[in-house]
């Protein structure tokens, strides 16, 4: 069996950490940090790796159909946080945390694709191409987040899908998360939602994975008081479809874990927003539960997306508070939410 994409990582970082110890004395040393870090040159991407990658049974699978896990970052909002998603900090994420897929989050509302449609498909279409071209997974996220509602953007979503699905059809990259965190409304309106986003997307791209949000916040109903029997009785007809469930740390413990666990044993699951902080993305870190979800996704190959790839001044932000303009967007610069997934990417 091949070793896999991490396995060869690492070995790519041992080889140049041996190579750094052979530096001649007094040669200059950089500030102390884990050194993940490979040679873009040589080291095998992610998408290099896995191809297109499409759901078998209740994970995603690699396009010879070996189970695989895509882990990585989501942005915050483009509307804000454009300016943390350059070049330079995708050259990061890419080849220093080691992640697999980047989750572009485009608020509807909230002074977002509402405001300037043409405008914010062009940017997100933009970064699609600059975590391609660094052989990322990307994660389209239609962020909807108030009114929850999914159907009061049906309209506006249904142009934007056409138009991503269209541009990034021939791609073997791209995922489509359809709905963000619908909440207010039933599983039963929900679910009629994706059953009309679905075909617009497979108009164009009939092979890339979809990811369809549930209820509560994406988190299979739990945060109203149901579970993930809901979507077992009344799963969404569609192939190469998964669940989004999102969770933070320190505000949801061991019923949501529970429910998480019980939840991948039927359903496709992919945890496309999480935090190691309360609910709001701010607040304390609680790494040792955060810890806990993510030992059973590494165990359960659930791929997930960290909340949050920006310089917000809450805690869920990996950079410091004004990284982003200028940089540099090192290990020295991350907060203490930043520094933990780091290490736990490199894992």
């Amino acid at each position: 069996m091949r070793p896999s994409r991490r396995s060869r990582i690492r070995f790519a970082a041992a080889t140049a950490v041996a190579a750094a110890l052979l530096v001649p004395s007094g040669a200059a040393h950089g500030t102390a940090a884990p050194d993940s870090s490979a040679d873009p040159a040589t080291t095998e991407t992610a998408v290099q790796a896995y191809g297109q990658v499409s759901v078998c049974g209740t994970t995603l699978c690699d396009e010879s159909g070996q189970p695989v896990q895509l882990r990585g970052m989501s942005t915050h909002g483009l509307q804000w946080y454009g300016d943390c998603v350059t070049d330079e900090s995708l050259d990061a994420l890419a080849y220093d945390w080691n992640a697999d897929v980047l989750r572009v989050s485009m608020y509807v509302q909230e002074g977002g694709y509402e405001t300037d449609p043409a405008g914010y498909t062009a940017l997100v279409n933009s970064v699609v191409e600059k975590a391609t071209d660094r052989g990322l997974y990307v994660i389209i996220d239609w962020h909807m987040l108030s009114p929850g509602d999914p159907h009061y953007n049906l309209s506006r979503a249904k142009t934007f899908f056409t138009a991503v699905a269209r541009e990034h059809a021939d791609k073997e990259n791209v995922l489509y998360e359809v709905a963000n965190e619908p909440n207010g409304v039933d599983w039963p309106r929900i679910k009629s939602y994706h059953e009309q986003i679905i075909p617009v997307i497979r108009q164009h791209d009939p092979d890339s994975v979809i990811l369809l949000g549930t209820r509560a916040w994406s988190s299979l109903g739990v945060s109203d008081g149901a579970d993930e029997t809901e979507v077992i009785d009344d799963p969404v007809d569609a192939d190469n479809v998964m669940y989004t469930f999102h969770f933070y740390a320190a505000s949801h413990r061991e019923y949501y874990l529970d429910t998480l666990d019980r939840a991948s044993d039927v359903l496709p699951i992919f945890v496309t927003e999480f935090g190691t902080q309360d609910y709001s993305g701010d607040g304390a870190n609680d790494f040792a539960m955060a810890g806990r979800y993510l030992d059973l996704m590494n165990r359960k190959n659930i791929s997930w997306t960290n909340w949050n790839f920006s310089d917000d001044f809450r805690s869920g932000a990996v950079f410091q508070t004004g990284t982003c303009p200028n940089g540099p967007f090192d290990y020295g610069s991350l907060k203490p939410a930043g520094q933990w997934i780091h290490q736990r990417l490199g894992d």
